[in-house]
């Protein structure tokens, strides 16, 4: 978390993220002269925000991170078509289990992906995909639920075990979602040294 995607939004894996980055902007433009706020800060507690404006947990987020004043390498972020071993060595060298990396792909319930309602943090996600809705569709209109790096999930043992305990308690996910999120907004972040 360094701020570095505001240098990176041309690249494929951030299709979509203009708008998003736009709006921080316009708020950061406003923080500024009163408050200098870093990109990594203002884009952690944005996700935050964003998670609990949806119906999620509130989740504290410490400031202090300081911008990167370039882009990170490509390739940071795993491909969509990635099966679930692939996807969990991603996570494992980034330092994230297997659970961990379940419960982050929540947040994908968020947005026009069909894990419910866009515009709500719950567990839908896991409950859609443990229903497999894109084997069902006879129009093929499942085959528009999420991206394949999601319906692969439901395939591998070891990540169908936290997807059923995440379906079945929504509580849990939020408690565990808190954890990683956090967990995530500081991997590699470079911190401001305050004088005391």
């Amino acid at each position: 978390m360094n701020g570095s995607i505001v240098y990176e939004l041309e690249r494929p894996e951030n299709t979509g993220l203009k708008r998003s980055v736009k709006v921080l902007e316009k708020a950061k433009s406003c923080l500024d002269p009163v408050f200098h706020v870093s990109w990594a800060d203002l884009i952690a507690v944005a996700g935050a925000q964003a998670v609990a404006v949806c119906g999620g947990p509130a989740i504290s987020v410490e400031l202090g991170r300081l911008d990167s004043s370039l882009p990170d390498p490509e390739g940071q972020l795993p491909e969509e078509t990635l099966n679930a071993i692939a996807l969990k060595e991603i996570f494992q060298r980034k330092g994230f289990s297997a659970q961990e990396m379940i419960v982050l792909s929540g947040a994908h319930t968020l947005g026009s992906k069909g894990f419910g309602e866009p515009t709500v943090f719950d567990n839908s996600y896991y409950k859609t995909l443990l229903r497999r809705p894109w084997l069902e569709s006879e129009e093929n209109m499942g085959a528009m639920i999420g991206l394949p790096s999601d319906r692969v999930l439901v395939e591998d043992s070891e990540c169908k075990k936290w997807l059923e305990i995440y379906a079945n308690n929504q509580e849990t996910f939020f408690k565990d979602f808190s954890a990683a999120y956090l967990k995530l907004i500081n991997l590699g972040a470079r911190w401001k040294v305050t004088d005391l």
